[in-house]
């Protein structure tokens, strides 16, 4: 299978549930668990769910696979480098190795980007009021706050996939539906739809495909019992994962379930993952979390760690310039005129 990119141009907002589950922030990459969750709703209405959960989230080797979804603006794409390099989001150039240059960047305080100099970043964060109406009296009820991404107008999302050859013309297809209802929260209010996604190779993006016993992961990932890794030579972080199941049988909160973040440096041979089911107890069916992201060869130039971001030119949450006093160039020391010869 060969990886393909797919690019997701917001004709609106969008919104990521926030870990922490506060209607007030929004994360900033659309997961891959969230995203095949996405997925899979839309193979059910295309009537090929079953088929589609044997031939993946059942499957010791699954049909495809998907990265998280990052942002972008205009070229620059943005990912989520190697745990080594420090900062949330960076272009793809550097997370593969490329050298950094701190004259050329500029860190995002909202977004929390490394931008190019020069460049706005692809969103910003908005908080909007909202309240649900009762359809009897008219009466506005449970008034609330949320947040979402509002996209510039170069910018969206973009991730990677691969597919057997029988399922991606068919993951396409799947991908084309969800941009017409949407991603993630809100749908009903017309958020996360996008225009016609646009699908190419994703060879040049990540070149060396190569195996070398180190994996930099691109989505989230729950380990099998299969996967062998040497987690004293790995680099990684934790986050957990909840949230609600809604389907046209029943509803309720997920089971929790602790997931290895996006940009992990794992040591292994090879990684699997699993698909777990985390449906409420007692529901009519299982509801699947997938931990069987992409995953690539880590570069074999290893990405520079980049300088803590306040030491480097960013924008404040107005969009000004703004420079750390560490930043600045030192005074220069007066200079002491050398003491004469002393001749006899």
């Amino acid at each position: 299978m060969s990886l393909i990119e797919v690019k997701l141009r917001p004709t609106g907002p969008w919104r990521a549930g926030h870990r922490a589950g506060d209607r007030e922030r929004v994360d900033v990459i659309y997961h891959s668990d969230a995203l095949y969750s996405a997925i899979t709703h839309a193979m059910r209405v295309l009537g090929w769910l079953e088929e589609w959960l044997d031939a993946t989230a059942r499957a010791t080797a699954p049909a495809a696979r998907f990265s998280s979804l990052f942002p972008y603006i205009g070229k620059t794409r943005l990912i989520t480098p190697p745990k080594s390099f420090g900062i949330k989001l960076v272009p793809l150039e550097l997370a593969r190795g490329g050298a950094f240059d701190k004259t050329r960047y500029q860190f995002d305080i909202p977004s929390e980007c490394l931008l190019p100099q020069g460049s706005q970043p692809p969103f910003q964060v908005s908080v909007r009021s909202a309240a649900a109406v009762d359809r009897i009296t008219g009466a506005a009820t449970e008034p609330h706050r949320i947040a979402c991404l509002e996209f510039a107008n170069n910018a969206g999302m973009w991730g990677v996939f691969e597919a057997d050859p029988d399922w991606e013309p068919r993951v396409k297809s799947a991908f084309r539906l969800l941009a017409d209802s949407g991603f993630g929260g809100e749908k009903s209010r017309g958020w996360g739809r996008s225009s016609e996604p646009i699908f190419s190779t994703a060879t040049a993006l990540f070149p060396d495909q190569t195996p070398n016993g180190t994996w930099w992961l691109l989505g989230l990932f729950s380990p099998a019992a299969e996967d062998q890794i040497d987690w004293t030579k790995s680099e990684h972080s934790i986050t957990i994962r909840g949230g609600w199941t809604d389907s046209p049988q029943a509803s309720g909160p997920k089971k929790q379930l602790r997931m290895i973040e996006e940009g992990a440096v794992l040591t292994a041979f090879s990684l699997t993952g699993r698909a777990v089911d985390v449906a409420p107890d007692g529901f009519p069916h299982p509801v699947y979390r997938n931990g069987q992201p992409i995953a690539v060869p880590v570069p074999t130039a290893k990405p520079e760690p980049a300088p803590e971001p306040d030491l480097l030119p960013s924008r404040d949450r107005e969009g000004a310039a703004t420079q750390s006093p560490e930043a600045e160039e030192p005074e220069p020391e007066p200079e002491i005129a050398p003491e004469p010869e002393v001749t006899e």
